[in-house]
């Protein structure tokens, strides 16, 4: 269940116009299977391709699915470019599969797509909101290979932040609209904790600490960069949700929302970690 805050945050995009886009990045935990060259959203068909609610990690609807098509105050026409596996830049730290479509690999899709406004996705700063929910495959993929890990958070989230810059304003982008993208609302959603998960469960103690302390010193930069971010760009509104927050709220009390306990994993609707 949205918390009330997320709520706000989709009666915000709903309050722009009838018809708003959200445009979003990230990894397993929002992938639909969206991409650009085949049906792209519409009002009968908020997610485009492929039939909804898509391909899942969970093999049902996802978040995103639920917020384009039922937790918001308005038509939302979603561009999902998350793809299962990304990191924030695969030369930083690299996906299970050299195939997968890094967040930047993500951003210059849709550098080279709908960030012109065509005719087909006439949006507007006003009326689109732009969000990232990354980090877990970058932490989960390295939090054991580097004893700074301060020092490499901040390189990660340097490099996810460069690539936000590019969707207020690109050099990229061709031909006419060169020096400004024109994204102006973001949403970003910081690292769950992963090391709660099964399969960290499985390893020792020392190892859930690593990732434990990682996730918390990334999650603590989110919040610096963002604030860094919104000051240095005028006419910016951000939205930072606490999806640590909310996993930890479930997790200590799995049972009270419905779930088998906290450790076990399915693909019924029982287990929290599917």
């Amino acid at each position: 269940m949205p918390s009330s805050s997320f709520l706000a945050l989709l009666g915000f995009i709903g309050a722009a116009s009838a018809q708003n886009y959200w445009f979003s990045f990230g990894d397993s935990y929002t992938q639909t299977g969206f991409v650009t060259n085949d049906t792209l959203p519409t009002s009968g068909n908020p997610l485009g391709n492929p039939v909804y609610p898509g391909y899942t990690a969970t093999g049902g609807a996802n978040w995103l699915d639920f917020d384009t098509t039922t937790y918001n105050n308005s038509l939302v026409l979603t561009y999902n470019y998350a793809y299962g596996g990304a990191t924030i830049d695969s030369s930083l730290v690299a996906p299970f599969e050299p195939t997968v479509l890094s967040v930047t690999d993500q951003v210059n899709q849709f550098l080279d797509t709908a960030a012109s406004k065509p005719a087909e996705t006439p949006w507007t700063s006003e009326n689109s909101l732009f969000s990232i929910w990354i980090g877990v495959n970058d932490l989960g993929n390295s939090y054991y290979l580097s004893d700074n890990r301060t020092s490499f958070d901040t390189t990660l989230l340097n490099a996810e932040f460069a690539l936000v810059q590019k969707l207020v304003s690109s050099p990229l982008l061709r031909p006419l609209k060169r020096n400004n993208v024109g994204a102006r609302n973001f949403l970003f959603l910081n690292v769950p904790p992963t090391d709660r998960s099964p399969l960290m469960l499985s390893q020792d103690a020392q190892a859930q600490a690593m990732l434990k302390a990682n996730i918390l010193d990334f999650n603590a930069q989110l919040i610096e960069f963002t604030n860094d971010f919104k000051a240095s760009n005028a006419g910016v509104t951000t939205f930072l949700w606490d999806a640590n927050a909310a996993f930890t709220t479930i997790l200590d009390d799995p049972t009270a929302y419905g779930f088998i306990d906290a450790v076990s994993y399915g693909t019924d609707t029982g287990y929290f970690w599917m």
